[in-house]
């Protein structure tokens, strides 16, 4: 239904309070948690009737983990998904690059018993079940799978004994519930491939009416936290559930592509650049205009007809403020526009995930101004700004948790999500999904959770980066004097 003029000026008018009331919280600090009860500590957003966001460390909501029963702030992601499944009445497809969590693969048994066509597209290396490892391929893993399958095993283990029993596994086991109850399930390598690049939609299609769109693997170290780490939360995501037939229908085009005959042998699946060239696309829900594109595109198309060409054309159009919250940053157009915005006085402000904001082909150091080498070797292209800016960081997170989000809030009113990492590999490679949403009303939810990881980052150059910056300089000045020096004894023998 069409919302007049009028009523979106009153949704602004609420959105406006009801942040007003959350500083006002914020001052005071607000927070409750006694006999593990955990009050939210900020009035709620109102939600467009359309285009629902959230966050599972929303600080306005709490709820209570199953797995460990830890009452916690944020919103159930995993509840969210569940229940637009279970209200299937026809079709279900999702394409998620691991799907682990025993509650989503419980409700896409149910549906798929209860008549439900039920489509499951995951990612080839997340296509095989936890508990089938034997212990010698699991001494084969490398060591950050082995951790994570040392995690998968306390989700499994429900009685805590370290062996599985066959309840535990029909119970915990997300692909042994979907494939024991015949769920119709495929990987990347159903087009006879070794595998895509990384097929890492993140989508929910449901009824050909109701999308979910999310940063979020359906782990649940995407949604709830590590159980190895008991003060972890989950790592940083976002989730939008959108009510439209018409995007669902461009969804389901996306899906149907990937299917081809589904478990069967033709081998007509088609997954990366495989696929046809997927041009942006927009809908209108009201006044809400929301964009969305798939990738990956082959490098023979423009760059701005890409996913991050997406990307980039909705910064340029920043007059005010851009606010970033990304896992990766490593796109150098997009940095190269940015930069534009911000020498035509556009406020920047950029969060990227610890364990990449530092790396050589970081972005973020480009915007601090600096710049480091891989053995004296620059990524093509690496521009640092000759303006740099200061409000570029990391933000403080729990151990165990990750900057997981791959959003960006522009001008306080244009969102931008997804499932795709603002990178080159992502953009030429990888099944992805990037969306962006113009309405204030969301982008209020977006600009919260920014606000929030914002508000006790960690901003600057770092010193110990500092000092890595200085040795790798040095370093190269070294290497280049002693190059500099075998050329004259080339050149002298």
């Amino acid at each position: 239904m069409r919302r007049s003029t009028t009523a979106s000026a009153l949704l602004t008018l609420i959105v406006a309070i009801a942040m007003a009331a959350t500083a006002c919280q914020q001052s005071s600090g607000q927070v409750n948690v006694t006999n593990n009860t955990v009050s939210p500590r900020m009035t709620p957003l109102p939600q467009d009737i359309s285009v629902e966001a959230y966050f599972n460390h929303n600080p306005a909501n709490q709820y209570t983990e199953p797995y460990r029963q830890t009452v916690r702030l944020g919103d159930d992601l995993e509840t969210i998904i569940v229940e637009t499944i279970m209200a299937a009445r026809s079709t279900v497809d999702v394409a998620v690059q691991e799907l682990r969590s025993p509650k989503i693969a419980q409700a896409l048994r149910d549906r798929h018993q209860a008549g439900v066509r039920v489509r499951v597209v995951v990612e080839n290396t997340y296509a095989r079940p936890w508990s089938s490892f034997t212990p010698e391929e699991v001494a084969n893993l490398s060591k950050r799978e082995q951790e994570r399958y040392r995690e998968a095993l306390q989700l499994l283990d429900m009685d805590g004994d370290e062996q599985l029993s066959s309840r535990e596994i029909n119970q915990r086991d997300a692909l042994v519930i979907l494939r024991t109850a015949g769920v119709p399930i495929i990987d990347d390598t159903a087009d006879g491939s070794r595998g895509s690049n990384l097929m890492h939609h993140k989508f929910v299609v449901v009824d050909n009416q109701q999308v979910i769109v999310t940063s979020a693997n359906f782990t649940t170290s995407d949604l709830h936290g590590d159980f190895s780490k008991p003060a972890s939360r989950g790592n940083a995501n976002n989730l939008l559930r959108i009510d439209s037939q018409e995007l669902a229908t461009l969804f389901t085009q996306e899906m149907n592509l990937m299917w081809g005959d589904g478990p069967g042998n033709r081998l007509n699946s088609r997954f990366g650049i495989k696929k046809p060239f997927r041009p942006a696309r927009q809908v209108r829900l009201g006044n809400t205009r929301i964009t969305v594109q798939f990738s990956p595109v082959r490098r023979q198309v423009s760059w701005q007809a890409s996913g991050n060409g997406l990307i980039g054309k909705t910064l340029a159009m920043a007059n005010q403020s851009v606010n970033l919250a990304l896992f990766v940053f490593s796109e150098q157009t997009l940095a190269n526009i940015l930069e534009q915005r911000h020498q035509n006085g556009v406020q920047i402000n950029a969060l990227i995930d610890p364990g990449f904001a530092y790396r050589y082909y970081s972005d973020g150091l480009d915007m601090l101004g600096v710049q480091l080498s891989n053995n004296c070797k620059f990524p093509l292209g690496n521009r640092p700004w000759q303006n740099p800016v200061t409000t570029v960081g990391v933000p403080r997170l729990l151990p165990g948790d990750l900057l997981h989000h791959k959003m960006a809030v522009v001008d306080k009113h244009v969102v931008i999500t997804g499932s795709q990492n603002w990178s080159t590999a992502a953009n030429y490679g990888n099944d992805e999904t990037i969306i962006v949403v113009e309405s204030p009303l969301v982008a209020a939810h977006y600009q919260r959770e920014f606000e929030r990881l914002f508000d006790r980052a960690i901003l600057g150059v770092p010193p110990a980066i500092r000092r890595k910056i200085e040795k790798d300089q040095q370093a190269c000045r070294n290497l280049r004097a002693e190059s500099s020096t075998l050329g004259v004894m080339v050149n002298t023998s």
